[in-house]
């Protein structure tokens, strides 16, 4: 016997409903008032090209849960947010779908926030492809931020290719992010299957990199979210950070923080 969708999930799809502007289809601005506010059930099924009969029983509770096809209309009908467009998922049981990519563009406040910790603290802003979007003065310290070509502003990339991780990272703390990039790359495909550009570089690192090879067939996957790192500054030495992820789910974007450790 099929499963019936939620009541909690038909409230959902009457508050959105409510909140959505009748069209105009005669071209003339309306001067009456409707009795209830929003979209009429028959409009609202004509947008999202599914019977009234069958929106009509998922306000209710009584039709089978929805596919995710239909949840994908609902939510082109409704303009949801990704943030809504995931809850309405969650509410008719469905996993909520993975974007296509991550955004390119950082959150104004993000920003902001870099320019005031350069004094404090190096952080530095990766996208869900591990590209390095941005960063504040104090990560200058941590060496080269970048590689030429393609794939240059990309984590594994940088760890695989760039002579200067070793001089920067020693040889453990080099192993440990050619790990930890090679996991979260994995992880990255997983998340985006069909991105081009995660699998071109996937191919590039394949052909040129043996170390990368290696690291690919422990076959992990996964986040290392808190990690030390020791870095050799040209000046002043060794310095030891402990390095903190914090994600934006929203734009995937990655946001690591390196807290200075005190000279014991």
């Amino acid at each position: 016997m099929p499963h019936t969708a939620r009541p909690d999930l038909g409230e959902y799809l009457r508050r959105h409903r409510a909140a959505l502007t009748p069209p105009d289809r005669t071209g003339i601005a309306r001067t009456s008032h409707r009795r209830v506010p929003g979209l009429r059930r028959q409009e609202l099924s004509e947008i999202a090209g599914i019977s009234v009969e069958y929106y009509t029983r998922l306000e209710q509770g009584r039709a089978p849960r929805p596919s995710r096809e239909v949840l994908t209309a609902l939510a082109r009908a409704f303009t949801l947010t990704d943030a809504e467009r995931a809850h309405l998922f969650r509410l008719a049981g469905e996993l909520p779908p993975e974007p296509l990519s991550p955004d390119s563009e950082i959150r104004p406040g993000l920003l902001r926030l870099l320019r005031t910790l350069d004094d404090t603290m190096p952080i530095t802003v990766h996208d869900g492809r591990l590209d390095l979007l941005a960063h504040n003065a104090a990560a200058d310290l941590l060496g080269p931020l970048s590689c030429t070509g393609r794939y240059g502003r990309n984590i594994v990339y940088q760890c695989f290719t760039a002579p200067a991780v070793p001089d920067v990272l020693g040889d453990a703390g080099a192993g440990q992010l050619a790990r930890a990039a090679t996991a979260e790359l994995r992880a990255a495909l997983s998340r985006y299957p069909g991105d081009e550009y995660l699998q071109s570089l996937h191919a590039e690192l394949s052909e040129t990199s043996a170390a990368f090879r290696d690291h690919w067939e422990r076959g992990e996957v996964g986040s290392f979210h808190s990690l030390t790192k020791r870095l050799r500054h040209p000046a002043r030495g060794w310095l030891t950070f402990d390095s903190e992820v914090l994600h934006d789910p929203e734009r995937d974007h990655w946001i690591m923080l390196y807290t200075p450790r005190e000279p014991a």
